[in-house]
């Protein structure tokens, strides 16, 4: 009999260990082999898009893009567009890096794909038609632009500003090879991908990726698409996004992205927001999407307020926006994280999407959290933690000597509850080792351990600090796991049926 529960890795393609800076698409083969070997059926990465200003994944240029930077370029040395003597120069200068330089990265690595480009015979069918075809025409004109003009789209000339179809086409035509290059660029992205892609299906690897709900401003989804967005006349932001005043912030969070017209949206029955899903639900196994509850109810505030103090709640598309899906609905995982109403809970019911269970949350005294893993439905995803959080042994690390032996009678007493031995003494890897048992003992159908908790990495390996502008995203592995990490996670796969 297979058991019905499941278990996998969150793991961004960036953070995995490679010879050229940053991870790759080659380097997630064989993470992907490793984590297939240890019986764990799902890897869960963070958004694959091209990152902008601040390197975050939720802030791209295009939500659809692939990031140039996951290329292999050991396989555009196969390809004969990149030199042996060139790549072996990029593993001498970054055999030192232990975690991603994004801005010695954006120096070099562009350089080094032009280079490859320009040796690339763009008269190739595949190509051509990948061209064609049209699905990435956006992206390269506006990338082609950014390039030529710089500075964000509400400061080209108007014809181009407003999108007219005069102006694309004279930027198509006097900036040909500077609009093929970015087309390139997402040619060999996606062509790797599906690479990859295939090697997990084979390796009964699913796939979990990651939509944020909303888009970068200066992006060529708001370009292209002005109308689905609350903007001026003058095409500036007229509500952005955030969240309220709140236990973590007594002037909310200003994130600045514009919010959705949803009136707009509704008029062709969500058809810019059903591409968008099904292209993902095409890419990926399954699909979570960040900020669920915004579907639902989201915050919009003044574009020049300084604070999100004054913004008001607005209803969202709610179940509406997924009507075109179909069954495939059943592959999607809601972030339903933070400050949750009966709104939200009732959409999430309808809809039956599961939700996101983190462990690291569960522990405040209350024998009713909705967290603690023996209080978790099967219709939902335990975590261990989030890219946002701390790392285990990295919030064990954190706290006074009075909050610590609280926090590990309450963790003590839970390990009973679920009828787990693992021991805790002090140590913050043994209380990494306890969490990813917890997780794999709970009641969730799928368990989801960050490879932080897996390693019990302290909070030098944390991804995100939410809020920051500085500093986040550059985690990287110096190894994979090792062997004896693998085991462990195996071994506790087979111990709880998963």
């Amino acid at each position: 009999m297979r058991p019905t529960k499941s278990t996998g890795i969150l793991c961004h393609i960036s953070s995995l260990p490679g010879k050229y800076g940053i991870g790759n698409l080659k380097d997630a083969a064989r993470f992907a082999l490793a984590l297939s070997a240890s019986g764990a059926t799902h890897w869960q990465i963070l958004p694959l898009v091209q990152t902008g200003f601040g390197d975050s994944p939720y802030q791209s240029v295009s939500c659809m893009s692939g990031n140039p930077y996951f290329i292999d370029l050991d396989g555009l040395g196969k390809m004969g567009l990149l030199k042996p003597k060139e790549l072996k120069a990029l593993r001498v200068r970054y055999k030192n890096a232990a975690k991603v330089d994004y801005g010695a990265l954006h120096g070099e690595r562009y350089e080094t794909l032009r280079l490859a480009f320009s040796r690339f015979p763009f008269d190739d069918d595949r190509f051509r038609a990948f061209v064609k075809e049209g699905k990435f025409e956006d992206y390269a004109l506006f990338m082609t632009a950014k390039t030529v003009y710089g500075g964000s789209f509400c400061d080209w000339a108007e014809p181009l500003k407003r999108h007219r179809a005069d102006a694309l086409e004279q930027l198509r035509t006097e900036h040909h090879e500077e609009y093929l290059f970015w087309q390139f660029l997402q040619y060999i992205f996606w062509m790797q991908w599906e690479e990859l892609h295939k090697l997990c299906r084979a390796s009964g690897l699913k796939i979990i990726g990651d939509i944020p709900l909303y888009v970068a401003y200066d992006s060529a989804d708001v370009w292209a698409h002005p109308g689905l967005f609350k903007l001026g006349e003058d095409l500036a932001p007229e509500k952005v996004a955030g969240v309220p005043p709140d236990y973590f912030s007594s002037t909310g969070q200003l994130w600045g992205n514009p919010v959705y017209n949803w009136r707009e949206h509704e008029k062709d029955g969500f058809a810019w927001w059903t591409e968008r899903l099904k292209d993902a639900l095409g890419t990926y196994d399954l699909v979570r999407i960040d900020h669920f509850r915004g579907i639902d109810r989201y915050y919009e505030i003044d574009a020049d307020a300084e604070t999100a103090q004054s913004g008001e709640w607005k209803d969202g598309p709610k179940d509406r926006l997924f009507r075109r899906l179909g069954e495939d609905k059943t592959r999607i995982i809601a972030e339903d994280l933070g400050v949750i109403d009966e709104g939200v809970r009732s959409l999430l019911r309808r809809m039956g999407f599961p939700g996101m269970k983190v462990l690291l949350f569960a522990f405040d005294g209350n024998p009713e959290n909705p967290f603690l893993p023996h209080n978790l439905p099967a219709n939902s995803v335990c975590y261990t933690g989030t890219h946002d959080n701390d790392t285990v042994a990295g919030y064990v690390k954190s706290l006074s000597s009075e909050e610590f032996i609280l926090f590990r009678s309450r963790v003590a007493a839970e390990l009973k509850a679920c009828g787990l031995n693992a021991p805790l003494g002090s140590s913050p890897a043994n209380f990494a080792r306890a969490f990813l048992e917890m997780a794999l003992r709970s009641g969730s159908d799928l368990a989801i351990i960050p490879v932080q908790d897996l390693i019990a990495a302290d909070n030098s390996c944390r991804m995100n600090y939410p809020g920051t502008q500085s500093g986040n995203w550059t985690f990287r592995l110096s190894r994979l796991p090792s062997a004896k990490h693998w085991r462990r996670l195996s071994n506790n796969i087979k111990k709880f049926r998963r």
